[in-house]
C-alpha cells in the first residue's frame, strides 16, 4: 500500500475563485488518483491533527514570530494578502499548520518503513522565507520537514525541487545548514528571479540548474544524471525530499516548460534510484488536468 496524506481541511484554506492556487487543484489529483487502476493499493491517511500534535515548536525554529503573528491575525480578520497574490482566509493559518504536520508524518512514515508516500496538502511553502510569505505561500514545508527530520536523528537530508519556480524560500532556510543539501531545477527567466548557478550555498550545498524557457525532457535528462542523481548520490542521503510541483507541464498557464504528464515519472525513478526513502510534497501546478496525470505518474513509478 502506497500513504497518500491528504485532508479535506486543506480545501479550507480559501484563495478565491479566479486565484490559480486554489483547492480544485486537490480535488482534481484525488480525482485522478481514485481513477488509477491500481488505486486500490492507496492508503488514504489523515494528517496528524494540530490539536494533537502541535507543529508551532518546529515552526517557529523556522519563521520569525512576527510573521507568524503576521497570518494569524489576517485570518482572524476575515482574510486578506501578504502580498499581491498570496492570500490568507479565515482558516488558512490552521490549514498552513495542518499541512505542516502532514509533511512532518511523512516523514515519520518514511523513517520507520524506508517506504516512500505522498503528501497531498496546501497552501504550498517553497517561496516563504523565515519572515515572509510570497508566492503564494505561507510556511516552508520542505524545509521544516528537513530540520524536523535532523532533530529525529538523521544525519544527512537532500530536498530536491523540481517545480518550475525556485524555492527560494527553502534554499534560504536550509543553505547554511552542511546536513541538508537543496537542488532546484527550474524556468529562467521566471518568477523569482532566484536560483542563479553561482548560488551554491555556505557549505557547497545549493545545486541550481536553471532551465531556458521551451526546455524538454530531452533537456532534463542529461542534467538529472549528470548533475542531479551525482549531487544527490554523492551526500548519501539518509531521507530525500522532494517539493513536487508540476507546473513545468506545457499545458501549465503559468509557466514556459513543455514537459508531460509522463515524464515526471522518469524524474521519480531517478529520484528511487538514490534512495527509497522519499517524501513526495505537493508544491506548484495550475492545469488541472496535468497536475493530477502528472502525480498519477509520481505515483505509478512508486508502485
Amino acid at each position: 500500500m502506497f500513504p497518500v496524506i491528504y485532508s479535506d481541511e486543506f480545501l479550507l484554506h480559501d484563495t478565491g475563485y479566479f486565484h490559480p492556487e486554489k483547492p480544485g487543484r486537490l480535488t482534481a489529483i484525488k480525482t485522478a488518483l481514485e481513477a488509477a487502476p491500481w488505486a486500490n493499493q492507496l492508503d488514504w491517511r489523515l494528517p496528524t491533527p494540530v490539536e494533537a500534535r502541535s507543529p508551532l515548536p518546529l515552526v517557529e525554529m523556522i519563521h520569525d514570530r512576527d510573521y507568524l503573528n503576521q497570518i494569524r491575525r489576517l485570518a482572524n480578520r476575515g482574510g486578506g494578502f501578504i502580498d499581491g497574490e498570496t492570500a490568507v482566509s479565515p482558516r488558512s493559518y490552521e490549514v498552513a499548520l495542518l499541512a505542516v504536520n502532514a509533511w512532518i508524518d511523512g516523514v515519520d512514515f518514511t523513517m520507520t518503513s524506508g517506504q516512500p508516500c505522498f503528501v497531498l496538502a496546501r497552501p504550498p511553502g517553497h517561496h516563504a522565507v523565515a519572515d515572509e510569505g510570497m508566492g503564494f505561500c505561507l510556511l516552508s514545508n520542505a524545509a521544516i520537514a528537513a530540520y524536523y527530520a535532523l532533530e529525529q536523528g538523521l544525519d544527512r537530508v537532500c530536498i530536491l525541487d523540481w517545480d518550475v519556480h525556485h524555492g527560494n524560500g527553502t534554499q534560504a532556510i536550509v543553505e547554511t545548514h552542511p546536513n541538508i543539501r537543496f537542488c532546484s531545477l527550474h524556468e529562467s527567466p521566471q518568477y523569482p528571479g532566484t536560483g542563479h548557478p553561482a548560488e551554491t550555498g555556505f557549505h557547497q550545498n545549493v545545486l541550481n540548474l536553471p532551465m531556458a524557457p521551451g526546455s524538454t525532457i530531452e533537456d532534463y535528462q542529461p542534467l538529472f544524471e549528470k548533475k542531479v542523481v551525482p549531487f544527490l548520490n554523492e551526500f548519501q542521503p539518509d531521507l530525500l525530499i522532494v517539493s513536487a510541483g508540476y507546473d513545468a507541464n506545457q499545458a501549465d498557464p503559468l509557466a514556459g516548460l513543455s514537459l508531460k504528464p509522463e515524464d515526471y515519472r522518469l524524474f521519480t525513478e531517478y529520484c528511487l534510484g538514490v534512495t527509497q526513502r522519499i517524501v513526495f510534497g505537493l508544491e506548484g501546478g495550475y492545469d488541472f488536468k496535468a497536475l493530477g496525470n502528472s502525480v498519477v505518474e509520481t505515483i505509478a513509478a512508486c508502485l
